[in-house]
C-alpha cells in the first residue's frame, strides 16, 4: 500500500524568523573573533593553529552538506538496507583516507594555504592552475547546489518563492564569512555541528516511533525485493557503493575545503581530528539515510515523484510543527556550513594560487590579497545565487569535476613521494585521464569488442590504483604495490566483459587508470630528479614575507638616521 501525503507549510513570518534567528545567531558568533589586525594567513588557514575540537567539528560539518541529507535518504529508499551504509560508510572512510597523505603534504609544505601552492612549488604554474581550476569549478558548483537546496526547502515548507530562499541563504552565509574568512567558517562550524548532532539524534528516532516503531518497520520488510533486503546487494555495490567510493576518493584529494582544513589544523592534532570526523560523519549520515529506508518499508510514494522530497515529506508527515522547525534549522545549518567553506576555499585559491603565485610575480601585497579574497567571496556568492536561480541541471558539470579530480589523484600523490614525476607528466596525465573519461562516460566510442576491452583494462588499472593508494597510505609502499596488483588481477578475472555495462563506474575508473599510466610512462622516460626540500623553501607565509621586507627596508633607514 502506497502512502502519499502533502507537506506541512510554515507561514512566511515563521520561516523568516527561523532564518533570521539562525543567520543572526551565526553572525553574532563571529563577532567574538578578534579583528584588530588583518592577517592573510589567518584569513586563509587560521595561522595553522586550529585545535582538535574545532578542527574535527569543522571537518565533519563541511563534509555533511545539503546533498548528504537527500542522497543518503535516496540511497536507503532505492537500495534498501545497504543503501545508507554505502553512502555514509564510504564518505566517512574518505575523510580518514586523506589523513596519511595529509601528513606528507604538511611535512613538505608546513606553511601552505592550498594544495595548489605545494604543486606550484613542485611543478610550476601549469600543473598548479589545473588543480586550481578544478577546485574553483567544484566549489562554485557546490555553492550552487547548497543555495539550490535552501531555495527548494524554503519553497516546500513555506509560501516564499524558490528564488527568495536562495537569496536569503546567499546573503546570510556571506554576511558572517566576509570579514574573517576561514576563521568564521571554522568557528561557526563548531556551533552548527552541535546543532546538527542534537537535532539528528532527536528527529531520527522521533520519525521511527511516530510511524509505529521498529516493529512496523520490520513488518514492512516483506514489501522489499531480494536485493533491497540483502546487506551485500551486488546491485547496490555496483550502482551506488563502488561509484561513490571512487568519487569521494577523488573529492578527498582534489577539494580545497578539505585540504584547507588539513593545512589549518595544528599538526599534532591531525590524526585525532580526522579519526573523530570520520566517526561523526558516518554516524550522522547513515542515520539520515535510515529515514529513506523507513519510507521504503512503509511504501511511501515521493511527492511529485521527486525522491529529494523524501526527508521533508517523512518529517512533515509524522512529526509536529516544532520538530519540523528543528529539521528546517538542521538542513539550513548543514548547507550553510558547506557554503561558507566553499567561499573560504574559493577566496584562498584566488588569493594564493591565482594572485600570490601568478599575478603578483613575487611582490605580494597582503592588504591587496585580503581585498581580493573578500571580493572573490562577494563575486562567488553572486554567481552561485544566479546559477541556482535558474535551476540548471548540474549533472554534466558534476561529472566533469568528478573526472577532473579523479584524473589528478595519482599525479598529485605521486608528485609528493616520487622525485621523477615531471610537470609534463602531471599535465599530460590529467588531460589524458579527462579525455578518455569523456569517451567512456558519454560513449563517444562503442564500448564493445576490442574498444570495450581496452577501456576495461584501463579501468582495472584504475581499480588497482585506488586500492593500492589506500593501502600505501596506511601500510607503506610494498603493501600498496601488492594490494594494487591483486586488485587489478581480480578485476581482470571477474569483471572482463561485465564492467562495460556499468558506465558510471567504468568511466570513473578509466580516469584513474589512464592518468596513472600516462604519468608513470612519461616520468620513466625522463631523467629529471627533484629535491623535495625545495618545496618548503618556496612556500611561505605571506605576512611573514611582508615583515621581512619591511625590516629589510627599515635597517638602512635607521642607519641613515644614526649617521
Amino acid at each position: 500500500m502506497e502512502v502519499s501525503l502533502e507537506l506541512y507549510q510554515f507561514s512566511i513570518t515563521t520561516v523568516l524568523l527561523l532564518l533570521a534567528a539562525f543567520y543572526g545567531g551565526t553572525y553574532f558568533l563571529t563577532t567574538f573573533i578578534k579583528k584588530d589586525q588583518e592577517d592573510t594567513d589567518a584569513f586563509m588557514v587560521s595561522n595553522q593553529r586550529i585545535g582538535f575540537g574545532m578542527g574535527a567539528a569543522s571537518m565533519t560539518a563541511t563534509w555533511i552538506w545539503a546533498a548528504s541529507f537527500y542522497a543518503a535518504a535516496t540511497s536507503g529508499y532505492t537500495y534498501g538496507v545497504s543503501g545508507p551504509l554505502h553512502y555514509g560508510l564510504w564518505g566517512a572512510l574518505m575523510i580518514l583516507f586523506i589523513y596519511p597523505f595529509g601528513r606528507r603534504f604538511r611535512s613538505l609544505a608546513p606553511k601552505a594555504h592550498t594544495l595548489g601552492e605545494l604543486i606550484h612549488a613542485r611543478h610550476g604554474s601549469s600543473s598548479q592552475l589545473i588543480l586550481a581550476f578544478s577546485n574553483l569549478l567544484g566549489s562554485i558548483i557546490s555553492l550552487m547546489v547548497n543555495f539550490t537546496a535552501a531555495g527548494a526547502l524554503v519553497a516546500v515548507l513555506s509560501p516564499l518563492s524558490f528564488q527568495a530562499g536562495i537569496i536569503i541563504a546567499g546573503v546570510g552565509v556571506l554576511s558572517y564569512t566576509l570579514w574573517s574568512g576561514f576563521r568564521a567558517s571554522v568557528f561557526t562550524d563548531f556551533a552548527q555541528l552541535v546543532a546538527l548532532m542534537a537535532i539528528a539524534i532527536v528527529i531520527i528516532p522521533a520519525v521511527l516511533f511516530s510511524m509505529g516503531g521498529p516493529s512496523v518497520m520490520l513488518d514492512g520488510f516483506s514489501n522489499l525485493n531480494a536485493e533491497q533486503v540483502d546487506l551485500f546487494s551486488m546491485e547496490a555495490i555496483l550502482k551506488q557503493g563502488a561509484p561513490f567510493f571512487i568519487a569521494v576518493l577523488a573529492y578527498a584529494i582534489g577539494n580545497q575545503t578539505i585540504s584547507q582544513r588539513l593545512f589549518a589544523v595544528n599538526e599534532k592534532h591531525i590524526k585525532s581530528t580526522f579519526l573523530t570526523a570520520t566517526l561523526g560523519y558516518g554516524a550522522i549520515v547513515i542515520g539520515l539515510g535510515m529515514i529513506g529506508l523507513m519510507a521504503l518499508t512503509l511504501g511511501v510514494e515521493p511527492i511529485n515523484g521527486e525522491v529529494n522530497n523524501l526527508i521533508p515529506q517523512m518529517v512533515s508527515t509524522y512529526l509536529s510543527p516544532f520538530f519540523i522547525g528543528l529539521f528546517f534549522i538542521l538542513v539550513i545549518g548543514s548547507l550553510s556550513s558547506t557554503a561558507d567553506s566553499d567561499l573560504s576555499a574559493l577566496s584562498a585559491i584566488v588569493m594564493a594560487d591565482v594572485y600570490g603565485k601568478n599575478l603578483a610575480r613575487g611582490k605580494v601585497d597582503p592588504k591587496r590579497m585580503l581585498f581580493i579574497g573578500r571580493m572573490t567571496m562577494v563575486t562567488a556568492t553572486l554567481i552561485g545565487v544566479i546559477l541556482a536561480s535558474y535551476s540548471f541541471d548540474i549533472l554534466v558539470m558534476l561529472v566533469f569535476v568528478g573526472a577532473l579530480w579523479g584524473a589528478i589523484v595519482f599525479p598529485v600523490i605521486a608528485s609528493c613521494y616520487w622525485d621523477r614525476i615531471t610537470n609534463t607528466a602531471f599535465t599530460s596525465a590529467v588531460l589524458s585521464g579527462l579525455a578518455l573519461f569523456c569517451v567512456s562516460r558519454f560513449e563517444l566510442l562503442p564500448m564493445s569488442g576490442a574498444t570495450g576491452l581496452i577501456f576495461e583494462l584501463m579501468a582495472f588499472v584504475g581499480a588497482g590504483v585506488v586500492i593500492g593508494l589506500m593501502a600505501f597510505g596506511f601500510f607503506g609502499k610494498w603493501v600498496g604495490i601488492i594490494a594494487g596488483i591483486i586488485a587489478t588481477l581480480a578485476m581482470t578475472y571477474f569483471a572482463t566483459g561485465l564492467l562495460r555495462e556499468y558506465t558510471v563506474l567504468l568511466s570513473s575508473l578509466v580516469a584513474y587508470g589512464a592518468s596513472t599510466l600516462v604519468c608513470v610512462a612519461i616520468s620513466l622516460a625522463s631523467n629529471e630528479r627533484f629535491d623535495f626540500d625545495l618545496i618548503n623553501e618556496r612556500v611561505e607565509h605571506y605576512d611573514d614575507r611582508e615583515e621581512l621586507n619591511t625590516e629589510a627596508v627599515s635597517i638602512p633607514n635607521r642607519l641613515a638616521e644614526e649617521q
